[in-house]
Parts: C-alpha cells; structure tokens; sequence
C-alpha cells in the first residue's frame, strides 16, 4: 500500500522510478534529506561520523521552515553550516545570491552539499525559482532538495502546478498531504529520485532478528530498514483511503476549491475600509492588516507601526476567548503583526470567508 501510494507521489513529481517513506512530518523528512545528500557525498560518516567530514555547507532561503536549522544541529553539522540566501520581497529564493553564497562558502573553506528550496513558504506561501536553482545545483554537483511539505499538494492541480515546475529535477521531496489535502496527522512523505537504495544504504543496520533476508516472501517488503524509527504508523493508509474515496478528480477539486476561496477573501476584504494586504498572494496564504477605526489615515505617525503591532494579539485573544475563530498572526521582517489566514479546510465556504471579516471587524471596533 505504502509503495502505490509513494509511486502516485512520485509520478505526480514527475518521476517514473524512485524511492521514499513515510516520515513522522515534514521536518524529520528535511532531515533525513540532509543526511542521505551528506550519505551519498560521504559514505564513510556513516561509520566514521563527523572525524570523516570536512566543514559542510547546506543552503537555504531566509523563508525557509525552521526544520532546515533545527536538522543541520541535530545531525551534527551545527547550524553554522546553514547559509542563509536572500529572498525578494515576495519570499522567493534569489538564484543570484545563492550563487554568491556557494562561492562564498567555498572560498572559507566550506563544502557545499545540499541547497534546500521551497514550494509554499510557511507565512508568505512562496514558491521558489525551482528551475533556475536546479541549474545552480547542476553547475556545482550540488544534492537539490525541495520542501514542498506545504505547497507539495498543488501539483494535482492542472490549473496551479506550474508554481512548481522544475521540481522534477530535484533528488528529494518532501510533502505532507496532512497539510492542504487535510489528511489525518500525520501524513508525511519524503520523496527521492534515487534508485540506488540510498535510503537503506544510508540508515539500514541489518538487523538480524527483524530483517532476514530467507524469509519466505518478497523481502523488499520490509521497508522498515530504511528509517530511523523502529516502530511506524500506518501513515500511509490515510491517504491510500481518501484517494480512493475521493479520486484524483475530487482531490484537484480540493486544492482548486482552496485557491478559489482565497481569492474571494482577497477581492472581499479589498472591498472593506481598514483591511490591507500584505501583498497579493499567489497560494492561499492570505496575509492581512487589520486596521482600527483609531488608526485609520495615520500611516505617516511615527508610532503607527508599533501601535499597529499591538492589535493582531488583542484581537486574538478576544475572538479565543469567545470562541469564534482561530487564526495566526506574526510579524515578518520589519513588517509589524499582521493576520494569516490559510485557507485549506474543504469544509470553508464563501459564507465562513464573510464571517472571517466581520468578526474582525465586530471585535475590533473599538480599538
């Protein structure tokens, strides 16, 4: 079952042969890129540990998910081996600057190895250059991994798929279908374009007393070799289940459904005074001010950005408190806080989208 369902993953990334897993989310799928990308530059590590490596460099963008970091220390490179590239002002990783931090990298001494890039940044929704930064990882012999746990989900959509072209060229892949297809938790894929059985090569031990290899049936079955873990959930049941209650028709639906609601989020809240956008999105992350009738028409006061801060936290705290809505808010940048709302329930009608700002605006009225 969990050999179908990673073969449709792959074939949808634009592989016909492969590898994968099942991971316990999308960070430990980041992480377990990195180490098969550092496995294959370096067998011996896997033995030898860090005494057999010379400093490593990994690069991201700033809009990267924090996994990216927290991987880089758990596997022991330290997150001082994490470059940080420059993103523009919609997110999107900037190919010319990941070009001047390899070389950068290079001339300290650093091995460059792994460049991660990402499909649906977690506050903004950006979809990395995937093509030009799949030629500067061809340039450098570079591993290219693609986070796509988030926006992974858009490529069933013949309508927006194109936000991840050239991620056919990437060695790995990470996606939750947990996230926009709402999948049960956790439902989390990493996806590799190797046919070498890097993965067990990387993370098997053999391990006699489980994996024996006179077994009477096909002992490619026993995947287990292949991860860290020992135990595992079934997780790839959940989505084997709704793809056959739903169909890839049904599951298209779902992500054009999402992308359709948002945008009527965005052309109704420009429609409404104290609402602003943070920009125009192009997934369905919806990222919002809302503006309080006391500070309406006073952008140009100096305390303006700090007072603006103050408002995305008391007015959650209020719609919380009555139980009405839920949604994130975070500052960004020099950005002051301002609200995130996702839209990815296929439950969300127009109706919940209308709700949404007229709470706002009911709970923030006298701000």
């Amino acid at each position: 079952m969990e050999e179908e369902v990673l073969k449709k993953l792959r074939a949808l990334v634009g592989w016909s042969s492969g590898d994968g897993v099942f991971c316990p989310g999308g960070s430990i799928s980041n992480m377990y890129a990195v180490n098969l990308a550092r496995y294959q530059r370096y067998p011996d590590c896997k033995q030898r540990g860090l005494r057999a490596l010379p400093p490593l460099a990994l690069f991201t963008s700033k809009e990267c998910h924090y996994s990216i970091k927290k991987g880089a220390a758990f596997l022991g490179l330290g997150t001082d081996s994490v470059r940080v590239v420059k993103a523009d002002e919609r997110g999107k990783m900037i190919p010319e600057d990941l070009e001047r931090q390899i070389s950068l990298a290079k001339a300290e001494g650093a091995v460059p190895f792994l460049v991660s890039a990402t499909s649906g940044t977690t506050v903004l929704g950006a979809f990395d250059p995937l093509e030009a930064i799949a030629d500067v990882c061809q340039h450098h012999g570079l591993w290219l991994h693609v986070d796509a746990a988030w926006g992974g989900s858009v490529l069933l959509s013949q309508t927006h798929r194109h936000l991840l072209a050239g991620i056919q060229r990437a060695d790995s892949v990470a996606w939750n279908p947990h996230k926009l297809l709402s999948t049960g938790l956790q439902c989390s894929a990493l996806l590799l374009r190797d046919t070498s059985n890097l993965l067990k090569r990387c993370h098997g031990s053999q391990a006699s007393y489980l994996f024996q290899q006179d077994k009477f049936y096909d002992v490619a079955l026993d995947t287990g070799d292949k991860v860290v873990q020992c135990g595992r959930r079934v997780d790839c049941l959940k989505l084997w289940l709704m793809w056959k209650a739903q169909g890839e028709q049904g599951l298209q639906r779902r992500v054009d459904q999402a992308f359709a609601l948002a945008r009527y989020l965005v052309e109704e809240l420009k429609k409404r005074e104290g609402f602003e956008l943070v920009m125009e999105p192009e997934f369905v992350n919806v990222c919002f001010w809302f503006v309080p009738p006391s500070l309406r028409g006073k952008k140009g006061s100096p305390d303006y950005s700090e007072r603006l801060s103050k408002v995305a936290p008391i007015l959650k705290e209020r719609m919380v408190r009555k139980g009405s809505m839920m949604i994130g808010y975070q500052p960004h940048g020099t950005r002051s806080n301002f609200f995130r709302m996702v839209v990815a329930n296929p439950a969300l009608t127009r109706a919940d989208m209308d709700f949404l700002l007229n709470e706002l605006e009911r709970l923030g009225q006298d701000l």
